[in-house]
């Protein structure tokens, strides 16, 4: 019995060694050849190689247009700042522009009269409903007094009534408390400019037969010895007649835009200068 086991173990041990070399050649060969479950695997394995690509691709071109759509927002948020700053530095090219231009004005105008002028800036303006008024930045210290005339290159403004060491207060055409001296420019008759408040004012004491028309000229008489003698003044911008009455009310419109006055001048002697000759352009 154990004779024929020990044989068997031999039997079993010799074809193993034999057999070895045989499946080692076998599977050499089978290597070389597709086996019939390799194409399935290979197929599924393609399509989730294919899935995953997709899916990397699309991670990296959404992640591409995010950085892109941050760049854009950081370059836009730029160029608006850019384009906020040459906007300010236009506008204030503007400003300058116009400033110089208005200053060449004063300048020329102050050349080419005799009058001895202060120019002044307009610092405030009267909010009250009841008065027409504006500050200016010169006051005693710079010679000025009560009663000067306040003027632009374009016409009459006001005059001074409450000068202080730097400043001055200028009561305009318009205010209810101003009267002026006036000249109907086309007929030299001699009228009075009462002021009515809210940018307007009225020509008081023309006589009833007199030929003033809405768009004629008025300018200073001179009698107040404050304004130079014919200096525009207003515009006729209204004529009433009064009811059960022939006398008319002439409303004027004065020649100076008050809200839009930066720089005037103060005049401090105009004895050497009469306008009565000068052809002013309505």
């Amino acid at each position: 019995m154990n004779f024929f086991n020990f044989n068997i173990r031999k039997v079993v041990i010799l074809v193993l060694i034999v057999l070895l070399p045989l499946l080692s050649i076998n599977m050499e060969q089978k290597t070389t050849q597709n086996l019939w479950f390799a194409q399935p695997i290979s197929f599924l394995s393609s399509i989730v190689q294919s899935f995953f690509a997709g899916i990397s691709q699309s991670v990296r071109g959404t992640t591409a247009q995010y950085l892109n759509l941050i760049n854009i927002k950081s370059e836009n948020a730029q160029l608006l700042s850019e384009i906020n700053k040459l906007k300010a530095f236009h506008t204030k090219y503007q400003e300058n522009v116009l400033e110089i231009d208005r200053l060449r004005k004063l300048l020329d105008f102050k050349s080419t009269n005799k009058m001895k002028l202060v120019p002044a800036q307009v610092i405030g303006r009267d909010l009250a409903v009841d008065h027409q008024t504006i500050t200016i930045n010169k006051g005693l210290s710079d010679g000025l007094k009560p009663q000067q005339a306040v003027i632009t290159t374009q016409g009459a403004v006001g005059y001074i009534f409450k000068p202080e060491t730097h400043t001055s207060h200028v009561m305009l055409l318009t205010d209810r408390y101003a009267v002026t001296d006036a000249v109907v420019q086309k007929t030299r008759s001699h009228a009075i400019v009462e002021g009515l408040g809210r940018d307007s004012a009225s020509l008081q004491y023309v006589e009833r037969d007199e030929s003033v028309q809405v768009g004629d000229m008025i300018v200073t008489g001179g009698l107040d010895q404050i304004y130079p003698n014919g200096f525009p003044l207003a515009i006729v911008s209204e004529i009433l007649k009064k009811p059960n009455s022939s006398m008319r009310i002439i409303n004027v419109k004065p020649v100076v835009n008050s809200d839009k006055i930066e720089e005037v001048f103060v005049v401090i002697s105009s004895e050497n200068e009469d306008f009565t000759q000068l052809e002013v352009k309505k």
